[in-house]
């Protein structure tokens, strides 16, 4: 499902109009990568958290060179599934 689908979906089940729904979802995001930005999860009851983790440097060899390089530190976003939410898509696997 792209965007244009999830919002022409979402304004079917909440009766806004599309462009309503657009502002809405958009100004959702906009408030979750502000948090992001000052390095704050952000909770979803019933669906997940989003956080913020640090990976560390590390050394990795190209294969076809054999040349060591030094990848540095960086910020990832995480996401990690609420238990409910989880149940529900062993239920549907199975």
């Amino acid at each position: 499902m792209n965007n244009k689908e999830f919002i022409n979906e979402l304004s079917l089940k909440t009766g806004y109009s599309v462009e309503e729904t657009q502002k809405m979802v958009r100004t959702i995001l906009d408030s979750m990568t502000s948090e992001f930005e000052d390095g704050n999860g952000v909770s979803i009851i019933d669906f997940g958290s989003f956080e913020i983790r640090k990976k560390m440097e590390r050394v990795v060899v190209n294969p076809s060179s054999q040349q060591r390089m030094l990848v540095p530190p960086k910020l990832v976003l995480a996401f990690r599934p609420a238990n409910s939410l989880k149940d529900q898509l062993k239920k549907k696997e199975d």
